[in-house]
């Protein structure tokens, strides 16, 4: 679903309006629409109508939305010199010749290194792990 971060709340009123003309008074499909109409309202009467188009826009948009490639390298060897020029944070994301890798403290000692850690589009071109199948149509 396309979010529209300033969508025209009159617009909304107007078009539930329309949709609730269709369905009787007092019918369920009635009731539903009033109350949506009336949070809405409420929601704009209290000056909270940005707070909601917030959580509305965090409601419908992707956790993949949310990841953030800090730097993209075509080698280990250009990461690792980025890592080693004081540039990286602890926790930045970086992709090396299309793969993830999360920069992390050292285990022991001072210094930041580099551990896979699989970006989203990489998952999502994995196949399921066998636990992850479902049951009636993984083979026997």
């Amino acid at each position: 679903m396309l979010y529209n971060p300033q969508f025209d709340v009159d617009s909304v009123f107007d078009i539930l309006r329309t949709i609730n003309e269709k369905y009787p008074e007092g019918s369920s499909e009635d009731e539903a629409l009033r109350i949506a109409a009336v949070a809405l309202f409420y929601v704009r009467e209290t000056q909270k109508l940005d707070d909601y188009r917030e959580f509305f826009r965090s409601f419908y948009t992707p956790a993949i939305d949310y990841v953030v490639v800090a730097q993209t390298f075509a080698s280990r060897e250009e990461a690792d010199a980025w890592l080693g020029g004081g540039q990286a944070r602890e926790g930045d994301l970086v992709r090396i010749s299309g793969q993830g890798f999360q920069v992390m403290p050292v285990r022991k000692g001072t210094g930041l290194r580099l551990v896979r850690m699989p970006l989203p589009e990489e998952l999502m071109k994995r196949p399921p792990a066998e636990s992850e199948q479902d049951p009636d149509t993984a083979k026997e």
